[in-house]
């Protein structure tokens, strides 16, 4: 006695529900946590200015740091909208982009967790003295190592979204195959009520089908 076969599409389909999931959840928390690290504290800056003047000390968002960040969560956000919406090769399009944004998360992350921190005199203020100013920033690394997941996690998510976005199922196809019409299944006699509907749609057309019974008898 042998197993009941399974019809391909019912075996693929919840494969590409999880697939379609996995890629909505990786962009959503790519795009949440690139923005709530890129509101954080990534760097303590201490700038010593030319005596008299006092020490003056400063702290710089991931935002301030690196742009890039804040701005790439929200594509990421949006990307978890958009997948449902997009088809085809607007969703493969769609996918290189959010890969591309979490690759840039993830190197602006690392940048400020090795130090490669590029900070501006006007990111200081509007202090006198900062020009010849020596400036020391000591990086507050926990921030970045969650940009950097939040980078690998949106960079996953692209690749899943290219590779294999363009074979899951758009917004709205589900109540396009409830609305479709029924096929009629071949064979099935011919009731008096669809005898009665085809009278209807008969007369809807500018036929009699009276004529074509009197001319019948």
């Amino acid at each position: 006695m042998t197993a009941p076969e399974t019809a391909p599409g019912t075996a693929q389909a919840p494969n590409v529900r999880r697939e379609l999931t996995a890629a909505v959840v990786l962009c959503a928390a790519g795009g949440a946590l690139a923005l709530s690290a890129g509101g954080q504290t990534w760097a303590e800056v201490a700038v010593t200015r030319q005596a008299p003047l006092p020490p003056v000390a400063a702290v710089l968002t991931g935002g301030t740091i690196a742009p890039l960040v804040p701005a790439c969560g929200l594509l990421l956000l949006a990307a978890a909208v958009a997948v449902f919406a997009l088809r085809g090769w607007g969703r493969t399009v769609l996918g290189v982009l959010v890969a591309a944004a979490g690759a840039a998360v993830a190197v602006a992350a690392v940048r400020g967790l090795t130090g490669s921190v590029d900070v501006d005199t006007g990111d200081l203020g509007s202090q006198v003295g900062l020009g010849g100013a020596q400036v020391d920033v000591h990086v507050v690394a926990g921030w970045p190592v969650l940009a950097l997941v939040a980078g690998v996690l949106g960079l996953a998510g692209g690749v899943l979204v290219t590779l294999r976005g363009r074979g899951w199922p758009g917004m709205g196809q589900r109540y396009q195959r409830a609305g479709a019409a029924r096929p009629v299944r071949p064979g099935r006699p011919e009731s008096p009520e669809d005898r009665h509907q085809a009278a209807w749609k008969a007369l809807d057309g500018g036929t009699d089908p009276t004529e074509d019974d009197g001319g019948a008898r």
